[in-house]
């Protein structure tokens, strides 16, 4: 899969747990979210971007719940 459409997808799971008022929470959710329903092949892909440029695209929350993948 393209590297810009997990990006894409990755931030429209940030974006349904941004309204989350415990931050904390909202990464580990996200996190869970990806370890349980994305391929491992995909997670891989998207875990790849973390220290490139292509990083700066994922919102904030999301890289946060990466990296603790």
């Amino acid at each position: 899969m393209k590297l810009d459409k997990l990006i894409s997808m990755a931030n429209q799971i940030g974006a349904f747990f941004e309204a989350m008022p415990d931050r904390e929470q909202a990464v580990a959710d996200i996190a869970n979210h990806l370890q349980k329903t994305w391929e491992p092949r995909m997670r891989r892909e998207i875990l790849a971007c973390l220290g490139t440029a292509d990083e700066e695209a994922l919102k904030p929350l999301v890289r946060e719940a990466l990296r603790r993948l």
